[in-house]
């Protein structure tokens, strides 16, 4: 098997992840949760290969749009490491009144 980073995966592998989805993200996409394998190592490659899978993704994260990230229940960037069997959740900026 081929390594091509340290902590990489050996390739034709990936990450299993559980995604949750809240709020308009969740309304957009029918959904709350799903577990899926990726081959994204960050938040940012993840949300790019969810876009890529239809046009509910493609708007409910998009890129222009502002979003929030958690990796297991802990704020992240989207430049965050995603270790397998992790939970990402994305949801859209919170406001206190």
């Amino acid at each position: 098997m081929k390594m091509t980073e340290p902590h990489a995966l050996p390739e034709g592998l990936g990450r299993q992840v559980t995604l949750r989805y809240f709020a308009s993200i969740r309304e957009a996409l029918g959904m709350s949760r799903e577990v899926r394998t990726t081959h994204a190592t960050t938040v940012l490659e993840l949300r790019a290969e969810l876009i890529e899978l239809g046009a509910s993704y493609a708007q409910a994260l998009a890129f222009g749009r502002a979003l929030r990230s958690a990796i297991d229940q802990t704020m992240c960037d989207d430049h965050a490491t995603i270790p397998d069997g992790c939970e990402v959740a994305f949801f859209p900026p919170v406001t206190g009144g």
